[in-house]
């Protein structure tokens, strides 16, 4: 078939998407100017299609579309065809999907886009079928009309791409700052968005479904600032269901990318590191306010998949797993009652079934995702076992389902290294090895980080992606943003002050290269590929904002440096997005996290101590694990010369560690005890 195809341009790049496309029958260029000459020269519209390794639509584009040698001899008879993938070029696909949203009201991959040799978009959208259905034109449909309307109507051409590059230009234009920042906006906008979680099955809204986990982060800072139950109530309910649905994987740990349903039972199979990195961290947040040790169990099975299945052997992360293997979406993860019984055999086989829902009829396409639909107390009641020796039956049986599973053929893992996604799992790392007093996820973290730091880096510059050991592509905003937060966050957990260092280091870049005099920071470089829209943006999506993320590293190191630069420079990115933010709060969860650093300030802890000293370690495991959602954490030895900030003027009391709680401007009396020490941040972080 197509695939034996020779192979086109696209095999020489390293982005494992653009390999999977090398022996497609279409003439591809990799995203450059080499593809532009050459619709100049040939007067020929552009095709940019746009997409990811592991997203499931765009396996079926490809099947349908861009392996049939009819459809891409007419693709490449009337364009010049450009695949890029978003993961490697984000800076790419944040303009085009802009401008497919704004054409047709919506957005999604594979992304479909049109342009001009100019690279202005003027018609697009997103999965295109091969013929036509539901409702849906077919794609040779769509290819003659858009190259007959390139060709015989250029005025209109010409005015749709005039049109939708001033629509791309103005959606990041903001410049107003407020002068007001208001205080309430953080607890008026988690209170309003209480209105939308699903009180059954958990979440926000309804299916599909998402995880969101900066919102359940704000329900947790909000519960813990003003005691409101209800805060409390939806996390634990969300994070309960998410833990017991399908989405999560119950053989193998880790998060599925989102639900096709409400009750998060049937997942779209993929995973995603960003997913893998931001749930943990909702979950060790959870687990420290309730003391829920199934909260805890999620961390660590979820992070012991990444440390597993997801890890280069340099220390650093991949991106994703595919949704689908054999070409079938979630074959890996599926089972029948006879499945059980080849691994288990028939006594265990039932018992696991009737914990799993794992039945002859299925609950998926025939055959069954696991998801316990009964408690381990339930189901040695039912089945006359004892609690211990249930719960064993079960821990075995998942040990030895996962050693088979193991056998089978894996989705395609995108083996990808992304700064951004893996500073996000260098903060989990980092937060759960201090949380949980793990010298495994702090290892794991430390060798990540360096990584990053030793294989992403040239000329002093950061690289936004590595792989098949090559570096390349200068790193986003979000990059640079996310491993600032990582090394301050490798700081708290270890008090090893070049990690502090590390993020000062890379802050500089920040400053140099994007910085906007108007406020806030563009997500490419200065000295960047210069694009058809430089973006600038305050919102989350998949991934929490750059801007926001700013915001709150600036504040951090503010407090840590006592050097005001930083301060104002947050102030700005707060006052430039405060009123979008008060329009659209849900979309703002990481900017409300930075205002509310502004607005409340931080909970900062010094600890003075030889680290070895048990009193030192016993005020430290004191601090670790208390849930302090807007802190600064900073252990020094009392001797050391240049300590950070906060430290600065502090002495041991009497010669024995000790430690100094301060809040809203006031310190508390330093104290040795880690018994006052607990009572000194309860009083101080409480509602």
């Amino acid at each position: 078939m197509a695939h034996m195809a020779p192979p086109n341009r696209l095999s020489g790049e390293t982005s494992p998407y653009l390999l999977q496309h090398a022996h497609n029958p279409v003439d591809w260029f990799p995203w450059g100017e080499d593809a532009f000459e050459r619709a100049r020269t040939e007067d020929k519209p552009v095709l940019l299609s746009i997409g990811y390794s592991s997203c499931h639509w765009c396996h079926v584009m490809e099947r349908e579309s861009f392996d049939d040698p009819g459809i891409a001899a007419l693709m490449n008879e009337l364009f010049v065809n450009i695949k890029v993938d978003r993961e490697e070029r984000p800076d790419v696909d944040d303009v085009y999907m802009k401008a497919v949203q704004l054409l047709i009201g919506r957005g999604g991959w594979p992304l479909t886009v049109f342009l001009t040799p100019d690279r202005r978009p003027f018609h697009g959208g997103t999965y295109f079928p091969p013929a036509d259905r539901h409702g849906l034109p077919g794609f040779p449909r769509v290819l003659r009309a858009v190259a007959q309307a390139y060709r015989d109507c250029p005025g209109e051409i010409e005015r749709a791409a005039k049109q939708l590059l001033s629509g791309v230009e103005h959606l990041d234009a903001s410049s107003v700052r407020t002068e007001t920042l208001d205080v309430s906006l953080p607890n008026r906008a988690a209170t309003a968005l209480l209105k939308h979680v699903d009180w059954v099955h958990g979440g926000i809204g309804g299916a599909p479904k998402f995880p969101h986990p900066q919102a359940l982060q704000l329900f947790l800072r909000h519960h813990h600032e003003t005691g409101r139950a209800e805060f409390l109530t939806a996390v634990r309910l969300s994070c309960e269901r998410m833990a017991a649905g399908g989405v999560y994987d119950q053989i193998g740990g880790g998060f599925h990318r989102y639900s096709v349903d409400d009750q998060w039972l049937v997942p779209h199979f993929e995973k995603m590191l960003y997913d893998n990195a931001q749930l943990p961290r909702v979950y060790l947040d959870a687990y420290q306010t309730t003391g829920h040790e199934d909260f805890r169990r999620v961390v660590e099975e979820t992070l012991d998949y990444v440390l597993r299945e997801m890890r280069d052997e340099g220390g650093a992360f991949y991106s994703s797993t595919d949704a689908d293997s054999e070409g079938v979406e979630g074959e890996f993860f599926v089972w029948t009652p006879s499945d059980l019984k080849v691994v288990l055999g028939p006594e265990e086989a039932e018992l696991v079934g009737r914990y799993w829902d794992i039945t002859a009829a299925g609950n998926f396409e025939g055959r069954s995702i696991p998801h316990p639909v009964a408690s381990i107390e339930d189901l040695a009641r039912r089945c006359g076992r004892s609690l211990e020796a249930t719960r064993r039956t079960v821990a075995g049986a998942r040990a030895r389902l996962y050693a088979a599973r193991s056998a089978r053929i894996p989705p395609a893992r995108d083996e990808k290294v992304l700064v951004s996604w893996n500073a996000l799992a260098i903060s989990a790392l980092a937060d759960a090895g201090r949380v949980l007093d793990s010298r495994t996820y702090l290892d794991a973290a430390r060798s990540g980080a360096d990584f990053l730091w030793s294989e992403l880096r040239r000329d002093g510059r950061l690289l936004h992606v590595w792989a098949r050991g090559i570096a390349k592509q200068p790193a986003f905003l979000d990059d640079h943003a996310f491993l600032a937060a990582a090394w301050l966050d490798l700081f708290e957990a270890t008090a090893d002050g070049a990690h502090l260092d590390r993020a000062r280091e890379v802050w500089e870049l920040v400053e140099t290269y994007f910085h906007d005099e108007r406020g806030g920071y563009f997500f490419t470089p200065s000295d960047g590929e210069t694009l058809i829209a430089r973006s600038k943006s305050g919102t989350d999506g998949a991934l929490p904002s750059g801007n926001g993320v700013a915001a709150i590293v600036l504040q951090r190191l503010h407090a840590l440096t006592g050097q005001e630069r930083y301060r104002m420079r947050a102030e700005e990115i707060l006052r430039l997005y405060h009123d979008a933010a008060a329009d659209q709060p849900f979309a703002y969860a990481t900017y409300l996290e930075a205002l509310e650093w502004w607005t409340r300030t931080a909970t900062e802890v010094v600890i003075l101590g030889q680290p070895q000293h048990a009193a030192t370690q016993a005020l430290w495991d004191v601090v670790r694990r208390a849930y302090l959602p807007r802190r600064i954490l900073v252990r020094v030895d009392p001797n050391d010369p240049s300590p950070p900030a906060p430290a600065h003027g502090r002495r041991t009391r009497d010669g024995r560690p000790t430690a100094y709680v301060c809040r809203n401007f006031t310190c508390s009396e330093p104290v040795t005890d880690a018994r006052d020490l607990a009572r000194l941040l309860d009083a101080a972080t409480g509602p």
